[in-house]
């Protein structure tokens, strides 16, 4: 994956970078599997604001992705590699032998005219793009779109440039261990479907976006200081001048602690942790 940075012409181009694109310039979205995406500008259902700074943006449709790649035993040809608006990765539109067209993630390495094929009982070869139970997958092997419970999709490893490792296959053959992004080691069930390979796009990290008049064409608003703000509006806000917090520690818009503070609910899946991404 590489990097394109511009001569600083004007502004906006000075600190822009962007990833040089490795869908097919020309492709169309295949419309069968194309579905309106109405736009929420961050609303519920009773039209207030539930999550700030999202809204505008350009209009998009969403492409219905495989993410349990159960059509097995059957052969399908990667048409061409495909720009998705609606997430880092890109996608890879897959015509099957018996006529049927499915989007799939598209791993590094796999670009236009190769063939793929998900298998349920036995080991597919070790080509990006080929799908099989974690039970098969040798360790050491690279794997993305991971399942958690079969049959229900994949969940684990899904962004642009990311990818599991397998690590160990537990002696009673029912969980397979496997190595994430954050260096935490999970038990996963061996009977989950995971797809080899890594995600391609990994330098999407790296991408400036130069001026703001990009993110809002993303849908993403711009997001106020709390020490800006009026104190009505933020527990930071108030105060003569540039003033700091004024409080020990920093408060959330609604006066919760934030930086630091643990949300993450770890109450039902430690029992399916062997190395925690705290210890090191």
């Amino acid at each position: 994956m590489a990097l394109r940075r511009y001569r600083p012409i004007t502004p906006g181009l000075r600190h822009r970078v962007d990833l040089v694109p490795e869908y097919d310039k020309g492709a169309k979205p295949e419309k069968s599997l194309l579905t309106p995406l109405k736009k929420k500008a961050g609303r519920g259902n009773t039209g207030r604001v539930t999550t700030r700074h999202q809204g505008g943006g350009s209009k998009r449709k969403y492409r219905l992705i495989d993410f349990k790649r159960d059509k097995f035993g059957i052969e399908g040809k990667v048409w061409q590699i495909e720009y998705d608006p609606n997430r880092g990765a890109n996608i890879a539109l897959i015509v099957y032998k018996d006529g049927e067209k499915r989007y799939i993630l598209a791993p590094s390495g796999l670009k236009g005219g190769d063939w793929v094929v998900s298998l349920s009982k036995e080991r597919a070869d070790l080509k990006p793009g080929n799908a099989m139970r974690l039970k098969f997958v040798p360790v050491g092997q690279p794997v993305h779109n991971v399942e958690l419970f079969p049959g229900k999709g994949g969940q684990l490893a899904r962004a642009a440039g990311t990818y599991l490792t397998v690590t160990a296959h537990e002696e009673n053959g029912q969980y397979v261990q496997v190595k994430l992004p954050s260096n935490e080691v999970k038990r996963v069930l061996a009977d989950c479907m995971a797809t080899v390979g890594q995600l391609g796009n990994a330098d999407l990290k790296n991408v400036k976006l130069g001026k703001a008049g990009r993110s809002r064409h993303r849908g993403i608003r711009p997001s106020v200081r709390g020490v800006a703000q009026n104190p009505r509006s933020h527990p930071h806000g108030g105060g003569e001048g540039r003033s700091g917090i004024g409080m020990p520690s920093p408060k959330s818009p609604w006066g919760k602690k934030t930086l630091g503070k643990k949300t993450r609910k770890r109450k039902h899946t430690d029992k399916y942790l062997i190395k925690d991404r705290r210890r090191k």
